[in-house]
């Protein structure tokens, strides 16, 4: 068992604020916003990407932070840790929270409006809403897939890199 894999379980015993408490949620606000793309302004759809995108920030400084109190030897294996502890944060919480749920609810939602398209005896507004609504009923159905597919993703390049290891 790799030191990360033994500061993952740690980590996992003790309360974070931003796995275990609502602000999870702020992960989630661009699937709700590409759930909704079809009824908002694009405008509203890119504010949901600052939202998340501002979540995966404050916990890679969380996490970088929780690191930095902890201490090392010496300075340098300090900032070594930050470094690597922040930076894994900020790659998992992008790619798992960011990037491949915003494309995945955006294809989803773009596929069903296209299949509800189909049906024109359908009237507009029921298309768009079931489009939202089936957006929003996948996010719970592609979270621990994704999650588990960043992790080995990230287990077997990043994290087995010599320096990666804090």
């Amino acid at each position: 068992m790799t030191q990360i894999d033994k500061e993952r379980i740690k980590q996992t015993k003790e309360y974070d604020i931003f796995k275990d408490s609502l602000l999870r949620y702020l992960g989630y606000a661009n699937e709700v916003g590409e759930s909704f793309r079809v009824l908002v302004p694009v405008s509203v759809v890119n504010f949901s990407y600052v939202v998340a995108s501002g979540y995966v920030v404050a916990d890679s400084f969380h996490k970088g932070l929780k690191v930095w109190e902890k201490g090392a030897v010496d300075d340098a294996q300090r900032y070594k840790n930050v470094t690597v502890a922040a930076t894994d944060t900020l790659i998992w919480q992008g790619l798992a929270s960011v990037a491949i749920p915003g494309f995945t609810i955006n294809r989803i939602c773009w596929l069903s409006r296209l299949a509800l398209k189909q049906a024109q005896i359908l009237p507009a507004a029921f298309q768009k809403w079931s489009v939202v609504a089936i957006g929003l009923g996948s996010i719970p159905f592609i979270v621990r897939p994704i999650d588990r597919g960043v992790d080995l993703m990230m287990d077997s390049t990043l994290r087995r890199l010599p320096f990666w290891d804090h």
